[in-house]
């Protein structure tokens, strides 16, 4: 059985709606808390069979309002890249994997939205992402991936959805398994949240289905493209 090291930025925001399609797969996972007293980032050698790096509301990583263990989460995620350690990254995630893979990070307001992604390649996920899904993101600041990473899908604006770096390291900028409550927790945890967000919150509770059922590809392609279902002798 495979296993999971989940690093959280805050405790309103985990894995969500991917929790099943895990557990379904008998894949276990561990939620690492570093923002909680007596807790830290694991090192290299604490990491499991593959590393999740997840958002953090309104922590970022442009210089604005950095999340507090930036620097040893980079280290972290830099050493699981040249260890080959398969890496899920969701939206501060995705900035922590663009600058530890030599990317960048550009300064953005908090945003909360809920729009529509498109596939940006045939075989994105070893051709399981949808061609059109489901895009929630709740983030500030936005990764910049490297040049030699591949885009695998685009926000409406045209930037970067879903990005790979290597062979098994994944980006997200939006949360694929994104929860209403997750939002609501966001927003009532911290003393900033995004402007207005009630249409928003309203777009999100009409999308659960869409992005249930997105979800169901998506992973499966994240499952095999990290090779967490594959045995050590396969």
């Amino acid at each position: 059985m495979k296993a999971l090291t989940v690093l959280q930025h805050t405790s309103a925001d985990y894995l969500g709606l991917l929790e099943d399609h895990l557990e379904g797969r008998r894949i276990r996972f561990t939620y690492v808390r570093p923002f909680t007293e007596g807790t830290s980032v694991p090192a290299y050698s604490d990491v499991a069979d593959g590393l999740v790096l997840l958002g953090g509301g309104p922590w970022g990583s442009a210089g604005v309002r950095d999340v507090p263990t930036l620097a040893e989460e980079i280290a972290l995620t830099r050493a699981a890249l040249m260890h080959g350690i398969p890496i899920i990254a969701i939206g501060l995630g995705a900035q922590i994997l663009s600058l530890a893979a030599d990317g960048r990070v550009e300064a953005s307001d908090l945003r909360f939205s809920v729009g529509t992604a498109r596939s940006a390649s045939a075989n994105a996920l070893n051709g399981f992402l949808p061609e059109t899904f489901p895009h929630v993101c709740y983030m500030r600041d936005r990764p910049v991936p490297p040049d030699y990473a591949s885009i695998l899908a685009v926000d409406e604006s045209g930037l970067p959805a879903i990005f790979q770096i290597g062979d098994n390291a994944i980006g997200f900028t939006g949360h694929p398994g994104f929860k209403l409550a997750m939002a609501e927790d966001l927003i009532m945890e911290f003393e900033e949240a995004p402007p207005e967000p009630a249409d928003t919150l309203e777009a999100l509770r009409a999308a659960k289905t869409l992005i249930e059922d997105a979800l169901v590809p998506i992973m499966t392609g994240l499952v095999g493209i990290t090779g967490l279902m594959r045995s050590e002798n396969s």
